[in-house]
This record gives C-alpha cells, sequence and structure tokens, in this order.
C-alpha cells in the first residue's frame, strides 16, 4: 500500500459526521430521540473546522516547504 500525505481536515469532517450518523442510529434504535433540526449545526460546524483545519495545514506546510529550500 503506498503511503500518502496525512490531511487532518478530513479526518475533522469524517469524525463529524460519523457523530452525525451515530446520532441518527441512535434515535432509529430507539435510544434517544434526535430533532430533526439537531444535526444541521452538528454537520455545518464539524465542516467548517474541517475547512479551518485544511487552511491551517495548508498553510503550515506551504511555510515548511519555503523556509527549507
Amino acid at each position: 500500500m503506498l503511503r500518502h500525505e496525512f490531511q487532518p481536515g478530513k479526518l475533522v469532517a469524517g469524525l463529524f459526521l460519523t457523530a452525525t450518523g451515530a446520532l441518527y442510529a441512535g434515535d432509529a434504535g430507539g435510544l434517544w430521540d434526535t430533532p430533526w433540526f439537531a444535526v444541521v449545526p452538528l454537520v455545518v460546524g464539524g465542516l467548517c473546522l474541517a475547512g479551518i483545519t485544511a487552511a491551517l495545514t495548508r498553510g503550515m506546510r506551504r511555510r515548511g516547504g519555503a523556509e527549507g529550500g
């Protein structure tokens, strides 16, 4: 398997979307009652945090490459 670059923005997005899926799964299983509008802030907030994380990571990598040049 080829090694790939670690992308923390995708990790953050995946964690938030997994949490949203778990929230819906618990609701479908009858463990708790989730209002339909509860997941909107979770998904939007997670995608915003993922975008910020990706931008910060890109900036750090770009700056690190320029100094080594």
